[in-house]
């Protein structure tokens, strides 16, 4: 029997982050040490025979589980407040397995159109060979959800807030949709994490991340999960992960969750900065828009502050005045943040979805989710929000001139 440790009830999430796992082995680690091994040895062959068996809960092969991996799914279900999670080798692992575990031929998905644009190559290209059908519709019209309803929908999916236009649905209302059809929720909790919002807590049947993210932290490693009952996990993916292999390698999950033990502290510092920054780039006269729930001014601002306990997050976007080149123009005149692809590190990343993170999809595509040339995404970091902003300001001031 693989150990547990036990709590007090009413445990509070911060303590959660830092002591949930494994307790110590017989060395009596205080930081959790690292299993570097592909395989565990077992006394004998009929013991051997059992835990492959599944007749005994043991570590037995890393592809399988292993005491890291272990301990950064029960650290996230814990945060999450699912009873099981399942970690994978990245975000978009997740969604794969997923979708191999709830999907067959004939089963229908109704999906955002505002998720992440390898989420859709994923459901419409490689899940449509194979015979699974697939509706996009609007993130906040529920009217749009319920209507795409069909008698063979297995699967409701959504991103809250969405990646980069930072939309938000109304978890509890897409739950009640699907739970009326007989079909699951899954939601892409990435652009929040526990820190700010908990999915279950509306409805949601699953909860997707991408360790690489917040999660993490720090930009260092590829990581994804999915938390939700332990029976749907140990029933649904735990054979799929078995089979096709998807798995989380030791290392990258003892970062992870040592990325968690700091979750709640860096994503309110970060939020902190990304809502400054936002009101600033709103009075902007170089900035034609900007996406933060945040701000009073989003669309569903509302919403946003009773799913998300009153806080907008540490993603932003914001459209460029001049379209594509001055978008460009305000990218390559920035010295601090890093122009890269990825959000949720203590470092500021500026990123141009519409030809990198959603270069992909068709230009109708990016359209139908408000991605235009002239969008930028900013992953805030943790530097001094004055240095973000004269670094913005930078790029801004010859964006300004271009649209002149």
């Amino acid at each position: 029997m693989i150990p547990k440790k036990h709590f007090e009830p009413g445990t509070h999430l911060d303590t959660l982050a830092v002591r949930e796992g494994l307790p110590p082995s017989p060395w009596g680690e205080n930081s959790e040490a690292l299993f570097l091994t592909s395989c565990f040895v077992h006394p004998d062959a009929a013991t051997a025979a059992r835990r492959f068996a599944n007749e005994e809960d043991a570590f037995v092969y890393s592809r399988f589980s292993n005491p890291n991996v272990t301990i950064m799914e029960r650290r996230l279900a814990a945060l999450e407040g699912t009873s099981g999670c399942i970690g994978t080798s990245s975000g978009m692992g997740a969604i794969l397995l997923m979708f191999m575990g709830l999907l067959k031929a004939g089963d229908h998905v109704v999906c955002s159109r505002s998720v992440f644009g390898a989420t859709i190559k994923l459901l419409q290209g490689e899940f449509g060979k194979f015979g699974v059908e697939s509706t996009f519709v609007s993130q906040t019209d529920v009217a749009e959800w319920k209507a795409a309803m069909r008698p063979n929908t297995k699967l409701l999916f959504a991103e809250t807030p969405t990646n980069p236009t930072c939309e938000v649905c109304d978890i509890q209302a897409l739950a009640d949709i699907a739970h009326e059809g007989g079909a699951l929720l899954a939601v892409d909790n990435c652009l929040c994490s526990p820190a700010l919002q908990r999915p279950v807590q509306f409805g949601a049947d699953i909860v997707m991340h991408s360790g690489t993210k917040f999660l993490d932290g720090q930009g260092r490693v590829n990581a994804g999960a999915l938390c939700a009952d332990e029976a749907l996990i140990d029933s649904t993916f735990v054979p799929v992960m078995r089979s096709a292999g998807m798995s989380l390698s030791p290392f990258n999950a003892w970062v992870v969750a040592k990325g968690l033990e700091t979750l709640g502290v860096r994503v309110m510092a970060q939020s902190a900065n990304a809502l400054a920054l936002a009101q600033w780039l709103e009075a902007h006269p170089a900035v034609a828009r900007v996406y933060h729930p945040g701000l009073a001014s989003h669309p569903q601002h509302g919403l946003a502050m009773k799913q998300q306990n009153g806080v907008g997050g540490a993603v932003l976007s914001f459209d460029v005045k001049g379209g594509r080149e001055a978008a460009f123009a305000v990218i390559d005149a920035t010295r601090l943040c890093s122009i890269a692809a990825n959000f949720g590190d203590v470092r500021s990343i500026i990123t141009h979805p519409a030809s990198t993170t959603h270069g992909r999809l068709t230009e109708a595509q990016r359209q139908a989710a408000g991605i235009g040339q002239g969008m930028i995404r900013l992953g805030v970091g943790l530097e001094h929000v004055a240095d973000i902003q004269a670094d913005l300001d930078r790029g801004l001031t010859q964006a300004l001139a271009l649209a002149r």
